[in-house]
């Protein structure tokens, strides 16, 4: 067995699972061990089923000795964000507090959860959200309840700061190395914003390209999107490739197959075009005095691209404002709380001609270029104590009466118009890691992990977390 298997990717992990060079139960059970020396610090896990993860561990290895077909994942653990339905496993469980109700037991996995683990993937369990653990309930208009900081997940890079919104346990668990991958979901950017502030890839499919129905908690996916959070691209592309593709069960699943994104991973940018923009002509709006620097960083990592065979231009192209029409339009699709009014029919169609315009600027730019360029955040991730204030207290102070839009400046745009994106570590600010957004139009997923793998096979970084090292 390797002498370290923290920081092995997923599908080296098979290989060697594959070839019986280590076994599935030694593969959880080092993994178990990296969560029970660093999960108090991190708080990236809201459920861990040792019991049941062994378990699968030993029908993977018999299924290695006896010469059966194994799948793409086969042997590799993972875990789940905790709001997605693990069957067998707790929903939301720091939703419920000493004294308070047991936390519902999911009957079955997600759709997608399901394909998962047909590909032989190993759930261990679930991670922390951001926000269940107290914070994330709004109390008044821009002011969100306190976060209970006892399980909310910590940055690995600084404890004393958090890895994001929402997809945040997983983020920080793939980033420590406690475990190679894990699935997020993005509403706004709760793959991509967590795996800018934590270091690690976060991907956000086209909506629809994967299944995403949870018969246990019930609600319309509308522009929400499963997908993985990893440390490899490759990871990110087989975990896309075993997820995507139409689900008759799911209304809102695209019909068609998707798309071959593994074989060609590997390919290359050479004559490929793409834009660049730090801002798509509105997001100066919500910048912070760190945004300048962060930006300044990410620019430089996306012009090299240039030296790896492609052409980046900046585009001066002025989009409007996703905040201003993204929550008329969605209460078509999600009704809005019982306490707020339902948008006019005159409002409806501003939203949604607004919409269109911004739609049709996409189309055009991506008729001349491959992909879009740009920050995935114009901050650093934020201290516990900043974090806290930003949602509470301070919510109000910013534009648009809430810290959500600044939070989600550079990434919500691409749950409105459905688009598919990416977020690469790319470099550092204050020792802290900032990301790179990839961004293409509907079902180029392959360009865009092509373009992904490129980046980082041209310029590798080895940096470790501080807690994980």
């Amino acid at each position: 067995m390797p002498d370290d298997l923290t920081w092995l990717s997923a599908w080296q992990l098979r290989e060697l699972i594959g070839k019986g060079d280590v076994s599935p139960v030694e593969v959880v059970d080092h993994f178990l061990a990296r969560i029970e020396e660093h999960d108090p610090t991190l708080r990236t896990m809201a459920f861990v089923d040792e019991a049941g993860t062994r378990e699968q561990a030993r029908r993977a290895e018999a299924a290695v000795r006896a010469g059966d077909d194994l799948g793409p994942l086969h042997g590799v653990p993972t875990a789940v964000k905790e709001h997605i339905a693990v069957g067998g496993m707790p929903l939301m469980p720091a939703l419920y507090g000493p004294g308070m109700h047991t936390p519902p037991i999911a009957n079955r996995d997600n759709l997608g959860i399901e394909r998962l683990r047909a590909s032989g993937a190993i759930i261990i369990g679930t991670n922390t959200m951001m926000g269940t653990g107290g914070g994330g309930r709004m109390k008044e208009p821009g002011v969100f309840e306190p976060f209970n900081w006892d399980a909310e997940a910590r940055n690995p890079w600084d404890p004393g700061r958090v890895p994001g919104w929402s997809s945040s346990g997983g983020a920080a668990s793939a980033a420590a190395g406690l475990l190679p991958f894990t699935i997020g979901s993005d509403g706004g950017g709760s793959t991509r914003l967590p795996g800018a502030y934590s270091g690690v890839i976060g991907l956000h499919p086209t909506v629809g390209l994967f299944p995403n129905i949870d018969y246990d908690l019930p609600r319309l996916p509308n522009d929400i999107t499963i997908g993985p959070l990893a440390r490899d691209v490759r990871d990110a592309a087989i975990v896309t490739q075993v997820m995507a593709g139409p689900d008759g069960r799911d209304p809102f699943c695209l019909p068609f197959d998707a798309p071959d994104v593994v074989t060609g991973v590997d390919a290359g940018v050479d004559g490929m075009q793409f834009a660049w923009t730090d801002d798509f002509g509105y997001a100066s709006l919500y910048a912070s005095s760190e945004s300048r620097a962060v930006i300044d960083v990410v620019r430089d990592a996306a012009m090299g691209f240039r030296s790896i065979g492609a052409q980046v231009e900046a585009t001066h192209e002025v989009w409007e404002d996703w905040a201003e029409g993204s929550a008329i339009t969605g209460a078509a699709f999600n009704p809005p709380m019982p306490d707020l009014p339902r948008p006019t029919a005159s409002q409806f169609q501003a939203g949604f001609e607004r919409r269109g315009r911004n739609m049709a600027r996409f189309t055009r730019l991506f008729g001349d270029v491959d992909l879009l360029l740009a920050p995935t955040a114009q901050r650093v991730a934020m201290t516990v104590d900043g974090w806290e204030a930003a949602w509470t207290t301070d919510g109000p102070t910013f534009p648009g009466g809430s810290f959500a839009a600044t939070y989600t400046s550079h990434t919500a745009m691409f749950n409105w118009l459905r688009f598919p994106a990416v977020s690469v570590p790319c470099g550092f600010v204050d020792g802290l890691p900032v990301g790179l957004q990839i961004v293409g139009p509907p079902g180029s997923e392959a360009r865009i992990l092509q373009a992904a793998q490129a980046f980082v096979r041209a310029f590798p970084r080895d940096e470790r977390p501080t807690v994980a090292a």
